[in-house]
């Protein structure tokens, strides 16, 4: 069976503990972690909106149900940790991204999109994902990873900081 990816992102309190409890959490649901990345920090969006920065991390996990239901769990557990839908590009104890669910093209009518649309122009998912999935293909052209990184502005680039595990 292929794999599933998804993203970590947090701005708020201590991400790396924050990561750490979501994963016990995710357990708790059926999401199992089978690979994670290391932590990467990268600058809040908008430029200027005096945010902290943000961490971030891509995992591969195993689950024995269907993506709507995976994209539910994610929520819940954001849910769970302070998360509120509320402004958009607002700074967030947690944020789950269903990145890619074993290579489908899917979109439903709850507004679900996989592969996420907007996974291959941020550098902040791009780098921690080529950490646990080097050999990944974009399901929707077939380009690989490092073809999409390599499309990255510079400016983007040099933004993102690798700071480190996330055990």
């Amino acid at each position: 069976m292929k794999p599933i990816y998804i993203a970590f992102g947090a701005n708020l309190s201590n991400p790396k503990e924050t990561f750490l409890a979501a994963i016990k959490s995710l357990k708790t649901r059926g999401v199992e972690v089978v690979k994670m990345s290391g932590l990467w920090q990268s600058p809040a969006w908008p430029p200027g909106s005096d945010q902290p920065d943000y961490i971030n991390a891509c995992a591969e996990v195993s689950f024995d149900g269907e993506a709507r239901e995976l994209l539910d769990n994610l929520h819940a557990v954001e849910s769970e940790f302070g998360r509120k839908r509320t402004v958009k590009n607002a700074a967030r104890p947690l944020d789950l991204d269903l990145l890619d669910f074993r290579g489908q093209v899917i979109e439903d009518k709850g507004g679900m999109i996989i592969p996420h649309p907007r996974m291959l122009t941020r550098g902040f998912v791009l780098f921690p994902l080529e950490e646990v999935a080097r050999e990944w293909r974009d399901p929707m052209q077939g380009m690989k990873l490092e073809d999409w990184i390599a499309r990255l502005p510079l400016a983007d680039v040099e933004a993102i900081v690798w700071v480190g595990s996330a055990e």
